[in-house]
């Protein structure tokens, strides 16, 4: 019997399996066995055999993966082995995007060619303006960002060549260049307001604030600390293993669709409030309580059953997210610029009292990132409904590398969950006029279809 395994006994039939088990790079983190080999399990040779029954992937590995390595009991989040800590120090997005996609950090030549072609590939073509221009003006700016994103599957047919390492190093190129214009462009209709062009002397970060904020100036210069927020939030938001967006981009990307309608459709999971839109429910929440002394109170009905406490807890982060504290330093920093945001006096108070209340220690519910983010963006003058667009831009080098990844992992097949059927069994059709009488029979009486 291998060292490296477990047995399984069956008590429906007694019988006993051994099936082996694999580890990751740290073996102290999590082991897995075989989804498939659970299948040898069966009680007779007709039986389908035995299935794992995870809805939410709560304890299921989708993948094996070198990008990101997340440890959420001890708050460690690093990419490509890099902590995120010293990454959001030193390093900036490109380079950043950079180290996610190829696995080592750039050169200074490497760094060089990388920013260049990124940036010769910002602009959009004219025609993608013509089909934005077609939402009416009040269209969220992340159903616009999705839409436009699929349709450059439509202006690239040779996106299409996934398995040309070429093409894919293009589209990576376009990908990345294009999504601060596609979002700026997106924010600018929602104004009503004539798209301002990339400029691309700037730095990425510096050219997408160009192209939100630009007026009548002849040149944009943005703030450099505003520049450098930005850069540091979109180095935090590059990648975060096997969440909701990256599953989708695997998802869709395993029936071998184009990298622009994977990213739509990763965009897309990206859109939602449980996901992209969390720290808008943070905004919401601190807007509500109102002031720094009804925190008190509020803390009480949150723990009455009264309330929720947004922008506390993550479904992976047991302990404090190492985002929340980098960002919190950021916000200090943004704040000398733009001024308190009113509601960061509440952010804090709740923070404080939060974190020394057993109630909330003892279910280790300590900041995540949302809960700062919104509180900067809403101070650099972003609306709430740009709040997701501005996590798409930088997750696209995160979105792109697991799709890459998933792409040339010979394991890897186009993704096809098993179910358990809870269905009626074999039925005969049954005529018409005989259709009422038939129900009135049915042991569970006249019923509507889930």
């Amino acid at each position: 019997m291998a060292k490296d395994s477990i047995t399984v006994i069956d008590n429906r039939t007694g019988k006993s399996y051994e099936i082996a088990i694999s580890y990751g790079t740290y073996p102290e983190y999590g082991a897995a066995v075989g989804a498939v080999d659970l299948r040898q399990v069966k009680v007779s040779e007709d039986d389908f055999g035995l299935m794992s029954y995870d809805p939410a992937f709560m304890n299921t590995a989708s993948c094996q993966s070198k990008v990101t390595f997340v440890d959420g009991d001890k708050g460690i989040l690093r990419y490509r082995g890099y902590p995120i800590e010293e990454l959001a120090g030193q390093s900036s997005y490109l380079e950043t995007a950079y180290l996610i996609l190829y696995g080592e950090l750039p050169t200074k030549a490497e760094l060089d060619e990388w920013a260049h072609n990124v940036t010769f590939h910002t602009f959009i073509h004219e025609n993608i303006k013509k089909f934005m221009d077609g939402f009416h003006y009040d269209a969220h700016p992340m159903g616009m960002l999705v839409s436009t994103v699929a349709a450059l599957s439509t202006f690239y047919p040779d996106a299409k060549h996934i398995f040309d390492a070429e093409s894919r190093k293009t589209q990576t190129y376009r990908l990345i260049g294009k999504m601060p214009t596609l979002a700026a462009f997106a924010y600018r209709h929602s104004l009503g307001m004539p798209y301002a062009y990339p400029d691309n002397d700037l730095s990425y970060t510096g050219n997408f604030l160009n192209m939100l904020f630009k007026m009548t100036e002849v040149k944009y210069q943005p703030n450099p600390i505003l520049e450098k927020a930005l850069d540091v939030l979109f180095i935090l938001h590059a990648d975060h293993e096997q969440n909701c967006s990256a599953n989708a981009m695997r998802s869709v990307g395993s029936s071998q669709a184009d990298p622009y309608c994977s990213v739509a459709a990763a965009a897309a999971a990206l859109y939602g409030p449980l996901h992209g839109g969390a720290n808008e429910a943070v905004l919401r929440m601190l807007g509500e309580i109102g002031s720094k002394g009804k925190v008190p109170e509020f803390i009480k009905k949150v723990k009455a059953g009264e309330g929720r406490l947004m922008g506390f807890g993550h479904r992976v982060y047991k302990n404090y997210d190492p985002r929340a504290r980098i960002i919190k330093q950021v916000a200090d920093r943004v704040f000398e610029v733009t001024g308190k945001n009113p509601l960061l006096d509440i952010a804090l108070e709740l923070e404080r009292i939060a974190l020394e209340d057993n109630y909330f220690i003892k279910r280790k519910l300590y900041p995540n990132v949302d809960f700062y983010s919104g509180i900067i963006y809403q101070a650099m003058g972003f609306p709430v409904a740009m709040f997701p667009v501005l996590f798409a831009i930088p997750r696209t080098s995160g979105w792109v590398a697991q799709w890459e990844e998933m792409l040339l992992d010979p394991e890897q097949k186009i993704s096809r969950p098993r179910q358990l059927y809870l269905g009626r069994d074999r039925r005969s059709y049954v005529e018409m006029e005989q259709r009422a009488s038939a129900r009135e029979g049915s042991p569970t009486g006249p019923k509507r279809a889930a």
